[in-house]
């Protein structure tokens, strides 16, 4: 999977993805950005495609940013959280 790509422009979506998380609660680290990436190149992967796309992003982004900001508090659960920062 690391050897699928991913373009700068995802990478500068991932980034306001992390960006957005922090005003959300206290948002997701550098490393649940990792997270997230390997698990959306993981899934293009399994998709049968050569690089990462923002849909891959979305498919996998409730199940990483939600576990990731399941204990963020401000009365938002993990999942509630991601699916606020995905739309």
């Amino acid at each position: 999977a690391r050897r699928i790509h991913a373009a700068p422009a995802l990478l500068d979506y991932l980034q306001e993805l992390l960006a957005g998380s922090r005003q959300l609660a206290h948002g997701l680290s550098p490393r649940a950005g990792l997270s997230l990436l390997a698990a959306a190149r993981s899934w293009a992967l399994m998709q049968g495609r050569p690089m990462v796309i923002p849909e891959d992003v979305q498919a996998v982004g409730m199940a990483v940013m939600g576990h990731r900001m399941d204990h963020a508090g401000q009365g938002v659960n993990g999942a509630e959280a991601a699916s606020r920062l995905l739309h």
